[in-house]
C-alpha cells in the first residue's frame, strides 16, 4: 500500500475529497492512517466466497448510493469486480480499474475460467481500465479480457510510481544501518539478499530458498532477509529448511510498513515471482539503489531492464536463480553498476509526482 500515499496526497492537494474503502485488516489500518476520516471499512475476502461476496457487494452499493462519488477507482481483483458491479448499479458516472496482475495465470481448470471471466466482467462494466505495465496490457488484450481501445498505461508503467523522498538511500545513515544489522544478527560485511512481498509459493519463495541453500553450501557470505507476511504455503517452505547454517542466515521480519528500512541494508532485491502486474517493489528497491534478480515474466520485464538494472531468469529455475545471485554477490563492480543504473532509472522515470499528475489529468478528462 506504500504506493497509494503519493496519489492520495496529490488528489487532496488538487481539491478532491478522497475516500478509501477497504477491509479493516493489517493493510486496512495503514490505509486508515492515510485517509483519516475518509476511510470506510468494508469486509472483502481474497478467496471466492459467494455469501460474503454478496454481503460485500450490497454494502458497496449502499455506500456508493449514499456518497454519490464522481469517480470510483479499484485496484485489486476482488475489489475490482465488486466495485464494477456496484458502481454500475449505483449509477456512478466514472468507474475505473487498474489491473495489477492476474492470479489465474498460474491456475488451471474451473477456478481459472471463473477468475478470467471476472476480469473480463471488470473490463466490460467499467468506464475505462488501466494496467501497470505495457506487457500486462498486451497480455490482457491477447487473452481477450479487455479491448485495446479501453485499456491504458500511465507513463512508463507502475501503479503510482515511487515516492523518492521516502525511498532514498540518503535517508539512512551508516550508523543506523549498522545498528539494524546488529539487531537482525547479520554480519557487517555479508551481502544481503532482500525479498519484499507475501511469503508464498506464487512469489517464487520455494526457488529462492533452494537457491539460497545452494549458495550457502558454496560458502558464499550471504544472508536472506524476508520482509512480508507469511501465507500458509510460504511458512511450510521456510520451515522445510533443515540446515542450521542456512537457517541462521535467513531472517524473517514479517509485514513492515517501512520496507525501505530493510532495503537500506540490502545489496539486491530478489523477486522470482510466477506472476506480477509490474512489481512496484522493484522500483522502490531500485530507488534505494538495489538491482533486482527476478523472473522473465510480463510485468517484471517492464520493471527490470535485464542486464542493466538487474537480471532476469526463467520461472521456477532454481539453478538459474542461484547463478544470477552468485554473479552479483561475487562481482562487486557489476553490482555497483547495476545499483547505480537502477537508482538512476527510478529517479528519472518513476517519480510518483509525475504519476500523480498523470492520474489527476485522467480524472479531469472525464469531466471536460
Amino acid at each position: 500500500m506504500t504506493q497509494l500515499s503519493a496519489p492520495i496526497k496529490a488528489l487532496k492537494d488538487a481539491g478532491a475529497t478522497v475516500t478509501i474503502i477497504s477491509s479493516d485488516d493489517e493493510l486496512g489500518g495503514e490505509l486508515r492512517d492515510l485517509a483519516g476520516s475518509g476511510f470506510i471499512p468494508l469486509k472483502m475476502v481474497r478467496e471466492i466466497n459467494p455469501i460474503q461476496d454478496l454481503r460485500s457487494l450490497l454494502s458497496l452499493i449502499r455506500v456508493f448510493r449514499l456518497h454519490k462519488f464522481d469517480v470510483v477507482h479499484s485496484t485489486t481483483p476482488k475489489a475490482g469486480l465488486l466495485c464494477a458491479i456496484a458502481g454500475r448499479l449505483a449509477g456512478i458516472k466514472v468507474r475505473l480499474h487498474t489491473y495489477t496482475g492476474q492470479p489465474w495465470v498460474t491456475m488451471t481448470g474451473l477456478k481459472k475460467n471463473i477468475l478470467k471471466f471476472c476480469d473480463k466482467t471488470i473490463g466490460y462494466l467499467n468506464t475505462r481500465c488501466y494496467t501497470d505495465s505495457f506487457s500486462q496490457q498486451q497480455f490482457l488484450v491477447a487473452e481477450n479480457i479487455v479491448k485495446a481501445d479501453r485499456l491504458s498505461v500511465l507513463g512508463e508503467g507502475s501503479f503510482a510510481g515511487v515516492d523518492l523522498t521516502r525511498f532514498d538511500p540518503a535517508c539512512f545513515s551508516e550508523s543506523e544501518k549498522a545498528i539494524l544489522k546488529v539487531e537482525l544478527g547479520i554480519d557487517p560485511q555479508s551481502k544481503v539478499i532482500v525479498f519484499v512481498g507475501r511469503i508464498t509459493k506464487d512469489k517464487g519463495v520455494s526457488e529462492l530458498i533452494r537457491a539460497f541453500e545452494l549458495l550457502v553450501a558454496e560458502k558464499n557470505d550471504i544472508f536472506l532477509l524476508l520482509v512480508g507476511p507469511y501465507e500458509p504455503d510460504g511458512l511450510a517452505i521456510v520451515e522445510s529448511v533443515t540446515s542450521p547454517e542456512v537457517l541462521s542466515r535467513i531472517k524473517v521480519v514479517g509485514f513492515s510498513s517501512d520496507p525501505e528500512r530493510y532495503m537500506a541494508i540490502g545489496d539486491m532485491l530478489c523477486l522470482p515471482s510466477y506472476r506480477e502486474g509490474f512489481g512496484t517493489v522493484v522500483i522502490e528497491a531500485a530507488a534505494m539503489g538495489l538491482p533486482t534478480v527476478g523472473t522473465r515474466i510480463y510485468g517484471l520485464t517492464d520493471a527490470v531492464v535485464d542486464g542493466q538494472t538487474g537480471m532476469l531468469v526463467s520461472v521456477c529455475d532454481t539453478q538459474g536463480l542461484a547463478d544470477a545471485i552468485r554473479t552479483l554477490v561475487t562481482d562487486e563492480e557489476l553490482l555497483k553498476s547495476m545499483s547505480s543504473a537502477a537508482r538512476e532509472r527510478a529517479v528519472s522515470t518513476f517519480d510518483s509526482k509525475r504519476y500523480s499528475d498523470l492520474l489527476i489529468a485522467e480524472y479531469r478528462a472525464f469531466f471536460n
